[in-house]
């Protein structure tokens, strides 16, 4: 996936982000559910979820490219996001207290995880 791509929403969901707000939408992976969107940005190029896990994984966040979202169903306040509960634990942690997130710290922690990903 292109780096523009993976921080984007795919024009195929039939969705654009100004259409809803998806701050407290459910968020499910392809294998069942992970929590509830926190935050979700988009004032650059960069659209990104940040994503509450709650007490599933010991109540870290955890950033999701725009691009990795696959549905979004504004009736039902859910959408789904291609990657399973395990890469989802695996990705690098969000902070947003401690720092704020320049175009290097995208493109490389967390555009290399998530590009890396299957």
């Amino acid at each position: 996936m292109k780096t523009v791509e993976l921080w984007m929403y795919n024009k195929d969901l039939g969705f654009t982000a100004d259409q809803a707000d998806l701050v407290g939408y459910d968020v499910e992976a392809t294998d069942g559910h992970i929590g509830k969107v926190d935050k979700a940005s988009t004032k650059t190029d960069r659209h990104h979820l940040v994503v509450d896990t709650g007490f599933w994984i010991f109540g870290k966040k955890r950033m999701v490219p725009a691009g990795l979202v696959t549905k979004v169903d504004t009736n039902d306040g859910r959408l789904w996001i291609g990657m399973t509960k395990d890469q989802i634990k695996a990705a690098p942690d969000f902070d947003d207290v401690e720092r704020r997130y320049s175009d290097d710290d995208y493109d490389s922690e967390f555009g290399r995880y998530y590009q890396g990903l299957p």
